[in-house]
């Protein structure tokens, strides 16, 4: 009896050590243009139904830690988490001139930072542990910018989410295609996104009839969530703790909405 309840005991402790297993893996895919591109993904390799996928954005800095652990963090939250690929695979910038000439290349040609976006948008949604019906998209700072540029598209996405990225369109007629909410996360006083380029978003958004909430947290600047970029906010970029603890609490209710 005593080998009986030992082996049922030990039974349930295998069983539920193997829900907290989050496998990830490399996974390169191919966008129209022809570029090679090397993402990460993170899931919990237990689960066998398909479940919502979630689309992260790196910042100008390429592929980092900063987004694979956002992609594990979600990943233990039951969601199939993809880190993508812009610039290509093997391309890392090593310093803020690479990394801005690499984001010019992109925002200046839209329909290229279009391209790559649906590239990983595409290879999500062939997984077949992600329900294709259930996609999110997030970035932080140039992968807001990326993020919203899915979305006016018009990929079918249930939510669109933007930590300080940029807002800038060259073509706003674009944001009539935004399918499901829109949820954009700024810092007040982020120099790199001027009032100016807020309003212009604000009135895209609205004169589209995007289901939009806007959040402009006060004393924080650019890249507010990430701890590396320091805490001077003269330079322009800081992180700021509250601004990004209230920020993602925000972003775990818009999971609950859109999912």
């Amino acid at each position: 009896m005593k080998g009986q309840i030992f082996l049922m005991l030990l039974s349930l402790l295998m069983s539920g050590s193997a829900y907290a297993v989050i496998k990830t893996e490399a996974v390169t895919y191919t966008a129209n243009d022809g570029a090679e591109l090397e993402g990460y993904v993170a899931y919990d390799d237990a689960k066998k139904s398909p479940r919502p996928g979630i689309l992260i954005v790196h910042d100008w800095m390429g592929l980092g830690q900063f987004t694979k652990d956002k992609a594990e963090a979600l990943a233990k939250q039951g969601y199939v988490a993809f880190e993508v690929d812009i610039y290509g695979q093997g391309i890392h910038p090593t310093n803020s001139d690479e990394a801005m000439k690499l984001v010019k290349k992109y925002k200046d040609d839209r329909p290229l930072l279009r391209a790559h976006i649906r590239a990983a948008f595409d290879k999500l949604t062939s997984m077949p542990e992600v329900n294709k019906k259930k996609i999110l998209v997030m970035g932080y700072c140039f992968g807001g910018t990326t993020a919203l540029e899915l979305a006016r598209s018009g990929a079918p996405l249930v939510g669109t989410v933007s930590f300080h990225g940029g807002l800038s369109n060259p073509t706003p007629e674009d944001a009539k295609h935004i399918q499901g909410k829109v949820l954009v996360m700024h810092g007040a006083d982020d120099p790199n996104v001027p009032p100016a380029e807020v309003d212009a978003f604000k009135k895209e958004m609205r004169k589209a009839g995007v289901d939009m909430k806007f959040i402009a947290y006060k004393g924080a600047v650019h890249a507010f969530t990430n701890p590396a970029a320091g805490n001077d906010n003269s330079k322009g970029a800081a992180y700021n703790a509250e601004a990004d603890k209230k920020s993602w609490a925000e972003f775990e209710k818009f999971l609950k909405r859109v999912f």
